[in-house]
């Protein structure tokens, strides 16, 4: 048995969930539904690029993902359902899939043609529940439109690798719970770009020249955990999904505030690493 995936900007606030969860009851006996967020930033692509890059690949093979941001249809915003590294993802054409595709291509892209009968603002519960239930009887993506070769990128995720000043220009593409900063400069295009040279990661005022492999790393367990400074360790790592994060151990955002609020960095801001 399939699962479906929402992952949305709609917030808890609104029906919209809801609306769409019980469309997917009302074509799908017994269906499982998992939300993977409905937290995203209104509109903000690369926000939920970034999420469903790194959750997807958790599920079951077969597992249908729905996206419900920026999803609204127009001439510039297409409806897409494809077939990538064994799952099945209905979105729309916005770029939204750039992060997975860049690393895995797609076995199949059809862009979405059933919209002639379903004149409606809410297309997410008119038209992608409607795909997902035939993908989820057994239906072939063929039945619901044309196949189509090329996705609509996202350029903006990628960081700028100055080879003259010897530096590379990022970005913070998300910012987690814990307020964490995400960049989108990757270890790859570090390790590559770097070649082993000393360097200097400058966020604002705040700069790093180390690099840990995980939070905890910051501590020094061979002092005694009385004497140890836990709280407040500002430290830059690569992230699970291959992403330079910039945090503070143990920081509570809603006391003594995080990595974003701390060091004054929002989404978009630069973030910049110079080798010597």
């Amino acid at each position: 048995m399939s699962l479906i995936t929402l992952t949305t900007d709609f917030g808890n606030k609104d029906h919209f969930v809801g609306s769409v969860k019980g469309a997917l009851h009302s074509e799908i006996e017994n269906v499982n539904i998992i939300e993977i967020s409905n937290e995203i930033s209104p509109f903000n692509i690369i926000e939920g690029a970034y999420i469903i890059e790194n959750s997807y690949k958790n599920f079951p093979k077969k597992t249908i993902h729905i996206l419900g941001i920026d999803s609204e249809k127009t001439p510039e915003n297409k409806h897409l359902v494809m077939i990538l590294d064994g799952h099945y993802f209905i979105c729309a054409d916005n770029g939204i899939m750039s992060l997975v595709t860049k690393r895995i291509n797609p076995d199949k892209i059809i862009e979405i043609n059933i919209h002639n009968s379903k004149t409606s603002s809410f297309t997410l519960l008119d038209v992608f529940v409607k795909v997902a239930a035939h993908i989820y009887r057994g239906g072939s993506i063929d039945l619901v439109g044309n196949k189509i070769n090329n996705l609509k990128e996202l350029y903006d995720i990628n960081p700028i690798l100055n080879e003259k000043n010897n530096e590379i220009t990022g970005n913070v593409i998300y910012i987690d719970n814990y307020e964490n900063v995400v960049t989108n400069i990757s270890k790859s295009i570090f390790e590559e770009f770097g070649k082993s040279r000393n360097y200097i990661i400058n966020a604002r005022n705040y700069k790093f020249n180390s690099i840990v492999n995980s939070y905890s790393d910051s501590i020094k367990f061979d002092v005694k955990k009385e004497l140890r400074k836990e709280e407040g360790k500002k430290i830059a790592l690569f992230n699970k999904a291959g992403f330079l994060e910039l945090a503070i151990y143990k920081s509570n955002p809603s006391i003594t505030g995080g990595a974003s609020s701390l060091f004054g960095l929002k989404y978009r801001d630069v973030v910049t690493i110079k080798f010597d």
